[in-house]
């Protein structure tokens, strides 16, 4: 037999979003993924449509279609003019009607790419690779069949909750063009980031707000020369970042030792469905697939078709806020910030705008927009950003507001607070009770430097004769030697002391 030469991975993914509708895509029943709804008891979220009884009929929900009209724009999609529903015809015990209302030959959105991010070049710039978007299409959601009692009790039968049967669902499909599983892993974290932003879902994985399904298949080139292509594997509903990334690697290493057994290669009926155990880190064998015409596809009887107007689709795009991505992109331009810096400042839009808004109070005082934004973005991912990691918040649900942010910046331009002071301040803002100016707050606090000449020269006085040592290294030539003095002058002043003022008159002092 021919021995693999080489292999190269292969992954389409598919994305399930479950949108955050107050009510479900076809009845008023409430939506699991809305957020007052999310710790619901089990089939509690139910109607007469969501259980399918006879003569309960479905209507449209149109809050759902516009948050998907717009996932499709962010994603460079084209906008169907003209889109129906359909079912598709398959039983399991989740699926109360015996049939899922879903979009087979005509979906909403088509046809799209997305410029994904996947590092920089020698120069620093970003690169980026094309994700082509084959569909993205509107769905309603299967209830939950669950193998434990709620609370993880055994039971020696299953059980189903319906809580999610009905909720709005975008399934979102892109062709086959990732070649590693960190690429599928950003443009995963990429499309988190774009919905939450759009605020068209919570992105919860852990709640079923998002699922992945990678398609995963390898090409080989074998001894002999011929190019083997492995089957496609579906890997079933993914929650997380890492399985999604332990998944694909698993299959990587997987399909060919596969085919080396049995010889399978891709082509019509060879498509699996695998499930991923994230205690063994191992695929398993789930089901065959079933293609499109197993699933018996007709129009659905009961709803009308959808007409997307020029008008209802650029209304739709008018109400879209910057995408973060492009934001991101422009953060780096405008303000000189570096990939990561730009990352996370625009993890979440809450942040995101706060910043924004935090630049154009500076920027409207008279301030530098460039230098400005570079500043604020400093403090808010250095003193910001540990203080809500500590709390488990973002830094918007701190309590400092965008005011004394920027005044936090001004004080430290005028050089009335050290870096030190201006973290320490940042925190007190955070607890202030009322709200203080920084200037006030740094009063009180005796953070503010102090400028008199006098006691400047005192402290330095006291601290060259407290460190001799240091002082005969300064004047020996030793040039970092002048940092301990500035650090005792500093101790003595309990930060106050303006360490650049003291640097200048021990170095006069010294001799430097």
């Amino acid at each position: 037999m021919p021995e693999i030469v080489s292999k190269r991975l292969l992954v389409g993914l598919e994305v399930h979003v479950e949108l955050a509708t107050r009510t479900k895509m076809f009845t008023r029943a409430p939506n699991p993924a809305y957020a007052g709804h999310f710790d619901a008891e089990p089939n509690t979220l139910i109607d007469p449509v969501v259980l399918g009884l006879p003569g309960a009929l479905p209507v449209l929900n149109e809050a759902a279609i516009e948050m998907s009209i717009a996932v499709g724009l962010a994603l460079g999609c084209s906008i169907s003019e003209f889109t129906k529903w359909d079912r598709k015809n398959y039983y399991y015990p989740d699926l109360p009607k015996g049939y899922q209302i879903s979009q087979f030959d005509l979906p909403l959105c088509f046809d799209g790419a997305v410029d994904l991010p996947i590092g920089e070049n020698d120069k620093g710039e970003p690169v980026t690779k094309r994700i082509g978007i084959i569909r993205a299409h509107l769905e309603e959601d299967a209830g939950k069949s669950m193998h434990e009692a709620p609370g993880g009790g055994k039971i020696d039968f299953s059980i189903v909750d319906f809580n999610r049967a009905g909720a709005p669902l975008l399934e979102i499909v892109t062709q086959p063009e990732f070649h590693d599983a960190d690429e599928v892993v950003r443009f995963a974290q990429l499309l988190r980031n774009i919905c939450r932003w759009l605020g068209v879902s919570e992105g919860d994985m852990q709640k079923g707000h998002m699922r992945f399904e990678p398609n995963i298949n390898c090409h080989l080139e074998l001894s002999d020369g011929r190019l083997v292509k492995t089957p496609i594997v579906e890997i079933k509903n993914l929650n997380s970042f890492r399985a999604v990334k332990a998944a694909i690697e698993h299959e990587f290493e997987e399909q060919p030792k596969r085919w080396m057994q049995d010889g399978r290669v891709m082509g019509a009926g060879a498509k699996r469905t695998r499930g991923w155990d994230d205690v063994r880190l191992v695929t398993v064998e789930q089901r065959q697939k079933e293609d499109a015409h197993e699933y018996r596809y007709f129009p659905d009887p009961d709803l009308i078709p959808v007409v997307i107007s020029a008008e209802w689709r650029e209304r739709v795009r008018q109400s879209m806020p910057e995408l973060p991505h492009a934001r991101e992109a422009r953060h780096r331009r405008d303000y000189n910030l570096g990939p990561k810096e730009a990352a996370a400042l625009n993890s979440e839009r809450a942040v995101s705008d706060f910043f924004e808004r935090c630049v154009d109070i500076h920027a409207s005082a008279g301030h530098d927009r460039e230098q400005g934004g570079r500043k604020i973005a400093n403090l808010l991912l250095q003193s910001g950003a540990k203080r809500a990691n500590e709390r488990n918040a973002l830094i918007t649900e701190l309590g400092i507001t965008e005011q004394q942010v920027v005044g936090i910046v001004a004080l430290r331009d005028e050089n009335k607070i050290n870096s030190s002071a201006a973290d320490e301040l940042f925190g007190i803002l955070c607890d202030a009770s009322v709200d203080e100016s920084p200037e006030d707050a740094a009063k009180r606090h005796g953070l503010l430097q102090v400028r008199d000449e006098a006691q400047l020269v005192r402290w330095c006085d006291q601290a060259i004769a407290a460190n001799e040592k240091s002082a005969s290294d300064y004047r020996a030539g030793k040039q970092s030697a002048i940092g301990a003095l500035v650090g005792a002058v500093m101790k003595l002043s309990k930060g106050q002391a303006d360490p650049n003022a003291a640097r200048a008159i021990l170095a006069e002092k010294l001799g430097g």
